[in-house]
């Protein structure tokens, strides 16, 4: 039974607005839809595509005059089951550096081991700022403890 008002019947109001918000309602739940699945195929995508290894980012090796001293870096991979130990060699004015690479791919120095930075270059180039003028890197002895030796491999 419906009733009217004003002319109007009141059933039928209704009906015309639930027949007009339903298309609205249906755009939106596909809008939804579409938005999980990109969320969903995100890191699929992502991880298909090829990403630059260390080599390929920072060029593979540098040699430069940082504040007077000379840095140099290459990337040393190692093949076969010591892969892991794949790494730079870096050195400073001909002294040996030791990098680590750590689980979030930043590297770290054994003169600096606080702070992280994004390439091997950037960690070097810290070192040189923390060892300061009139010190250098030791030369690791063989057998000992601490690969870079003394206050932070630093000596005077």
């Amino acid at each position: 039974m419906v009733v009217g008002a004003g002319g109007v019947a009141v059933g039928a109001e209704h009906e015309a607005r639930a027949g007009a918000a339903a298309p609205a309602r249906r755009e939106v739940a596909r809008g939804l839809l579409a938005s999980v699945a990109a969320l969903a195929l995100a890191p699929v995508v992502a991880a298909s595509r090829p990403v630059p290894s260390v080599v390929e980012a920072d060029g593979g090796s540098f040699d430069e005059v940082y504040r007077g001293r000379r840095i140099q870096g290459v990337f040393v991979p190692v093949v076969g089951r010591e892969a892991a130990e794949d790494g730079w060699r870096i050195t400073i004015d001909g002294r040996p550096l030791h990098l680590m690479r750590r689980a979030d791919g930043t590297w770290l120095s054994m003169v600096d081991h606080y702070t992280s930075y994004r390439t091997p270059l950037e960690a070097t180039r810290a070192a040189v700022d923390e060892i300061g003028p009139g010190q250098r890197l030791q030369d690791p002895a063989p057998g000992m403890g601490h690969p870079m030796g003394g206050r932070d491999g630093v000596r005077a």
